[in-house]
């Protein structure tokens, strides 16, 4: 994938992520800054960053369970440890820390 398809795809997903949070109707706070950085913070202070690393060409999680690098495998972005899709994990993170169900899928 170039550099090109690669910004279009992390861009979509980003927005895709932003929209999710506020559906959710979750008690949690987000932002998209520069450079497709994702802040969403907690009731607890806590976060998760997520955003794209374009040397790698994956999209990166940083969350109080650990750090997350996500590649794309032709048709969905995946864990490169354990092949757990993006959305799905984010989910699992998100309301881990949320302490509510949180769905981003």
């Amino acid at each position: 994938m170039d550099d090109k398809d690669f910004n279009r795809l992390a861009d979509a997903t980003l927005a895709r992520i932003e929209a999710a949070l506020e559906a959710s109707g979750a008690d949690l706070d987000f932002e998209l800054g520069a450079g497709g950085v994702l802040e969403i913070e907690f009731a607890d202070d806590s976060k998760i960053i997520v955003n794209r690393h374009g040397v790698n060409k994956e999209i990166w999680v940083a969350a109080r369970a650990g750090g997350f690098h996500f590649r794309w495998d032709g048709s969905a972005w995946r864990d490169t440890r354990d092949n757990a899709e993006l959305l799905e994990k984010l989910s699992g993170l998100a309301s881990q820390q949320a302490g509510e169900s949180v769905d981003l899928r």
